[in-house]
């Protein structure tokens, strides 16, 4: 598997795969792994990105 989050840069749009509920979410920063998103719906969630792979959205 190719390491999709290593690309997710601020202001990208995401999705969680386990947390639909939370809606698209925008990339705040993306340190060492750990991903800093602001979920619509869930508000600012940092996750680790060596257990979560994030889907990019291009089509929100």
């Amino acid at each position: 598997m190719t390491d999709l989050n290593s690309i997710l840069q601020p202001g990208m749009l995401v999705r969680h795969p386990d947390c639909p509920d939370w809606g698209v979410g925008q990339v705040q920063s993306n340190i060492g792994g750990k991903i800093t998103v602001n979920f619509r719906e869930a508000g600012k969630v940092v996750i680790d990105g060596s257990r979560v792979a994030l889907e990019p959205v291009f089509d929100a």
